[in-house]
C-alpha cells in the first residue's frame, strides 16, 4: 500500500515537480494551493507525509498549517517537510518550533527531496 503525501505549494510548476518526485518514491500525491485547502483537506485524509510551502497567499502560511496538523491528535503520525526559500537560522527554529520534522531549502534537486523524505519516514 502507497503512503499518501500532500504537497502544499502555491506554485503550480513547483507542485508539479514535487508531485512527479515522490509519485516516484511511491508515494500517491494530494496537492493544495494554499494553506486554506491543505486544512479543508487534512480534515478529510490521513496523510503519512505533509510537504509544505511556508510562504502563502491567504489567511493562514505553511507554518500555521504545521502547527493546526502537529496540534490535532488524528494527525500524530503525520509528517511535515517545511519547504522554504528563507534559510536563515530564525527561519528554519520557526519550522521547529511549529513542530516540522524537517526543513528544506529551496531550491532543492529530487534526489535531496528523496533523501529528506526517506529520512523522515
Amino acid at each position: 500500500m502507497s503512503k499518501l503525501a500532500l504537497v502544499v505549494e502555491d506554485q503550480a510548476e513547483i507542485r508539479e515537480l514535487i508531485r512527479v518526485t515522490l509519485e516516484m518514491g511511491g508515494f500517491e500525491v494530494s496537492e493544495a494551493p494554499d494553506g486554506q485547502a491543505a486544512m479543508s483537506m487534512t480534515e478529510r485524509t490521513m496523510f503519512d507525509l505533509v510537504l509544505l510551502d511556508v510562504m502563502m497567499p491567504g489567511p493562514i502560511n505553511g507554518l500555521g498549517v504545521c502547527e493546526r496538523i502537529k496540534k490535532d491528535r488524528r494527525h500524530r503520525r503525520t509528517k511535515v517537510v517545511m519547504l522554504s526559500a528563507r534559510g536563515q537560522s530564525a527561519d528554519v527554529e520557526a519550522g521547529r518550533v511549529a513542530g516540522a520534522d524537517r526543513y528544506l531549502t529551496k531550491p532543492f534537486s529530487p534526489r535531496e527531496l528523496l533523501s529528506v523524505v526517506s529520512g523522515v519516514m
